[in-house]
């Protein structure tokens, strides 16, 4: 395989790095999406195919980052007649082998993470076929694997921000590195690392309220207690230095039977709502297009990937959460069919809202990337 010529590889697709594959979409290329059941008025396709599709990035030219965490590469769709499908897929990153899961982009530059580095891409939108040679940003951070990709975001504040999960279901390594079970934000440079938040056991989505610019995040509850304890949580933080529970208390009012003992719930800072147990809530986002009915401007949409060990499998869709200020007035199902007959044929990763205002929902396990959109 590494022999391959590149029209080789062009005429079977397979990527390389600065070979662009055309792929054309068919139905045969929409595995049951038959399946999802969504509101009235709203719409799924196939965007693309991506291998283990995870966080997502849009570039200022409309250019769609993708990357991944069980594989090297990092991924740009291209969608040029602006027709909902992307044309072309280039792999603009390879040989990243410590899970590259975490993707932002910023004033040109994309920013990839690895568990122990984040790498910056110059103007990489003007070289997606021939894509530069990336800048080593940072490499001085944990290198646990167990929760150990990063997801990537830029805040109003103009700093990149990242988590650091707990290396374990349930410990406390805090003594050795208080950068674990954190949210952590630097400079664009790569300068000025502290710990914003503590007690973030393992989250891999966040975004910030586009009203109050509060910063809200998913959060992965702790295994092993039981089907239905603890729920995942969906939290907010205004300000520094806010520590949320783990590993001494769980979705707020669970204490941990190793690592609560004589811990009050009442000195850590609860969820805004607590999510329903083992869905795996990751890339959660506000919605603040014009596409949709008004009702869900500025609500949020959260990904639940699905439980891996429970009897009676959780997730597998997308939820609606609304708001009145920082209010949870309701945690509602918004996309669901991804598990069928207690199966699971798609896995909804992460969002990401496009200029028209519809949104792409990565799937690693189906190996897409969908576009939602509306249409009275």
């Amino acid at each position: 395989m590494k022999n391959l010529s590149p029209l080789f590889a062009i005429l079977f697709c397979i990527p390389l790095m600065a070979v662009t594959c055309n792929r054309p979409m068919e139905k045969a290329d929409e595995p049951r999406l038959k399946d999802i059941k969504l509101p009235d008025g709203f719409k799924i396709a196939v965007y693309a195919k991506v291998d283990n599709a995870r966080s997502m990035a849009l570039g200022s030219n409309g250019t769609v980052f993708v990357g991944n965490r069980d594989g090297d590469k990092v991924y740009a769709l291209v969608d040029a007649d602006k027709d909902g499908v992307a044309e072309k897929t280039y792999v603009i990153a390879q040989g990243l082998k410590d899970m590259p899961n975490g993707i932002a982009f910023k004033d040109g530059s994309l920013y990839v993470a690895e568990v122990s580095k984040i790498w910056r891409f110059d103007q990489i939108e003007e070289h997606l076929a021939n894509p530069p040679k990336p800048v080593l940003l940072y490499d001085k951070l944990p290198k646990d694997t167990h929760h150990g990709w990063k997801y990537l975001g830029f805040g109003p504040d103009g700093k990149l921000y990242f988590p650091i999960g707990a290396p374990c279901n349930i410990c406390d390594n805090t003594d050795k590195d208080k950068r674990y079970a954190s949210i952590l934000r630097m400079n664009p440079d790569g300068t000025g690392l502290e710990v914003f938040a503590n007690g973030v056991r393992n989250s891999v989505g966040f975004d910030w309220n586009p009203l109050t610019k509060d910063l809200w995040f998913t959060d992965n509850g702790r295994d092993m207690l039981g089907e239905d304890i603890p729920g995942d949580e969906l939290n907010r933080a205004d300000k520094s230095g806010m520590h949320f529970g783990y590993p001494f208390v769980h979705a707020g009012d669970s204490l941990d039977p190793e690592f609560g003992k004589g811990k009050d719930p009442k000195n850590f800072t609860a969820p805004q709502r607590k999510l329903d147990a083992h869905v795996a809530a990751l890339g959660m986002k506000f919605y603040t297009g014009d596409m949709f009915p008004k009702s869900y401007k500025n609500q949020i949409l959260i990904p639940e990937h699905g439980s891996w060990n429970r009897k009676v499998p959780s997730g597998y869709r997308l939820m609606l959460v609304k708001l009145d200020g920082n209010k949870v007035l309701s945690y509602e199902p918004f996309a669901t069919g991804w598990l069928k007959g207690g199966k699971a044929w798609g896995r909804p990763v992460d969002i990401l809202q496009l200029a028209d205002g519809s949104i792409l929902v990565s799937d690693d396990f189906a190996n897409l990337v969908y576009r939602i959109s509306y249409k009275d």
